[in-house]
């Protein structure tokens, strides 16, 4: 049990899901999405934006479709 992992080496196909309030968002992309208060992020290893979608399902749906392993970010 005392083994040690070594967290900093993450898999490529790694993708993070994390709520994004739509006030935040461009101006072009809140036009899109009237009357919604936020959207869920996919976000690559690198930070990277990949995708926005309606909500937390689709988010984790998308990146496994994708073959991606979707974690959740707070």
């Amino acid at each position: 049990m005392n083994t040690k992992f070594d967290f900093s080496q993450e898999t490529d196909n790694t993708v993070y899901i994390r709520r994004v309030a739509v006030a935040t968002l461009p101006q072009d992309v809140r036009d899109q999405v009237e009357g919604v208060e936020a959207l869920y992020a996919v976000h690559g290893a690198d930070g990277e934006r990949i995708a926005l979608v309606k909500d937390r399902g689709l988010a984790f749906m998308l990146a496994r479709e994708n073959e991606m392993s979707p974690v959740s970010v707070h």
